[in-house]
């Protein structure tokens, strides 16, 4: 068995424990939602969130964190979350393998993994858990386990289906330095567009969950979400992210400039790779400009921010594989 061979089980290895993962993160969901109808029992839910915006100076929405969430987990609450920290642990197993996975590729292929789809799908991900998982020590964000680690599932899962191919030699105008750098930067602030995405998703569902508490209206949304923070926590986070994955987008569309300068003479050409990772540049930069200066709140930003992570997507799957250009390695026949 050969360093590539090694590499595949690494890599499904690495597959099964994130699903199994994924499952745990699910099942605590479902126990939140449970704590949350059992906190109802003690204090009605929109009594609290009318408290908290009646007592509030700037007249926002209640923080659930402070208020419901708190409420809701109780002193009881982290017994009974036990299932997030199972997924946790098991979510950094799933990223040892995966690790593994992508080192033996690298191995195998005497250059940094990431010269193709495959390969960028493998290290893409991976750095999408280690943020995560990074992230989690400043910020207890495992409420986003089951959306993050669903979402490594089926990208990883889906590359190692149907884009797996072999170790080949590098093409000449990707034997450069800055095949290192600009690649993996763009991988790094993929991995910050993700997390902003999936707290952004949730942003809508907690909003829309907080104006039917502010309407009385009986039933508000899934119950768990009175354990996750407010409306406005989560765009906060969710901007906080974007902004650290902009900041590298940025960089990685500087240095792919100089890269094409030395690879084909010319910094810019409209290549259709070039040109998607400015519209991604420009719809995150937009995003960043509306909320900082035009007061974009609410969901108005959180679908800017929805749909910047929907053109990354599209940048990476159907531009390489429909598309032709010079940037197009995807290594497929």
């Amino acid at each position: 068995m050969n360093f590539d061979s090694l590499s595949i089980l690494m890599i499904w290895t690495a597959v099964a424990i994130y699903a199994a993962a994924f499952i745990a993160y699910a099942v605590d969901l479902a126990r939140r939602s449970q704590v949350s109808a059992d906190a109802k029992t003690v204090v009605p839910e929109r009594e609290l969130v009318g408290a908290a915006v009646g007592g509030s100076s700037s007249g926002g929405r209640a923080d659930a964190v402070g208020v419901t969430g708190a409420t809701a987990a109780g002193s009881e609450g982290p017994k009974r979350f036990v299932m997030a920290r199972i997924g946790t642990a098991l979510t950094v197993l799933g990223f040892l393998f995966h690790l593994a996975g992508v080192v033996l590729r690298g191995v195998a292929a005497g250059r940094v993994p990431w010269s193709n789809m495959y390969e960028f799908s493998m290290t893409g991900t991976v750095l999408i858990i280690a943020v995560y998982i990074a992230v989690n020590i400043w910020f207890d964000l495992k409420y986003l386990g089951t959306f993050i680690v669903g979402l490594v599932v089926v990208l990883l899962g889906g590359a190692a289906t149907g884009f797996y191919t072999e170790v080949v030699p590098l093409a000449d105008p990707l034997k450069s330095v800055w095949l290192v750098i600009h690649v993996f930067v763009a991988s790094l602030g993929t991995a910050f567009f993700a997390l902003a995405f999936a707290l952004s998703v949730f942003q809508l569902m907690q909003g829309r969950r907080e104006s039917r508490i502010a309407a009385e209206i009986a039933k508000p949304g899934p119950r768990f979400l009175a354990t996750l923070p407010s409306a406005d926590r989560l765009e906060s986070l969710a901007y906080r992210f974007a902004t650290v994955g902009f900041i590298l987008w940025t960089f990685t569309l500087i240095a792919g400039s100089i890269w094409a300068n030395d690879a084909w003479g010319r910094y810019w050409g409209f290549d259709t790779k070039e040109t998607w990772t400015f519209i991604i540049w420009v719809l995150y930069a937009g995003y960043i400009h509306a909320r900082a200066t035009r007061g974009w709140r609410g969901s108005r930003s959180a679908w800017l921010s929805i749909v910047g992570f929907g053109a990354v997507i599209f940048n990476f799957t159907i531009v390489n594989l429909f598309f032709k250009g010079l940037h197009v390695y995807s290594g497929l026949s």
